[in-house]
């Protein structure tokens, strides 16, 4: 069974820069989409970037696009999410989580339930 383990976490400076890393042991070659969400307090978790496991190809929400990159290093089973020019919202729990299934479910607005396998998160905190 697959199991993820998020890193990386920690506090910025708003404009900053923060690297999050995914590793995955146990990896299964069925892994067909691995993605990053993230929750702030009081509100409900949201997709940020997934990526097709298969094709390498990326997706990100409106929010995160063009200063988030989400990646995978598939010889390290490693799935990373660089983030830059960082703002306060940006703030919160980060996961990684991964799912076996096709059929084009690797959108950051995938319903989460779609997503089995989780990790314990990273804190990411933003000062402004």
């Amino acid at each position: 069974q697959v199991q993820l383990v998020e890193s990386g976490g920690g506090s910025v400076q708003a404009g900053g820069s923060l690297r999050l890393s995914c590793a995955a042991s146990g990896y299964s070659p069925s892994i067909a989409c691995m993605g990053w969400f993230r929750q702030a307090p009081g509100k409900e978790r949201e997709g940020v970037a997934t990526i097709d496991a298969d094709y390498g190809r990326t997706y990100y929400a409106d929010s995160t696009k063009g200063r988030f990159t989400i990646s995978q290093d598939n010889a390290k089973n490693t799935v990373y999410l660089q983030m830059d020019s960082l703002k306060p919202d940006d703030s919160g729990m980060y996961y990684c989580a991964a799912h076996n299934l096709g059929l084009g479910l690797c959108l950051p607005d995938t319903p989460q339930r779609v997503f089995r396998t989780w990790g314990q998160g990273t804190q990411v905190t933003v000062s402004s």
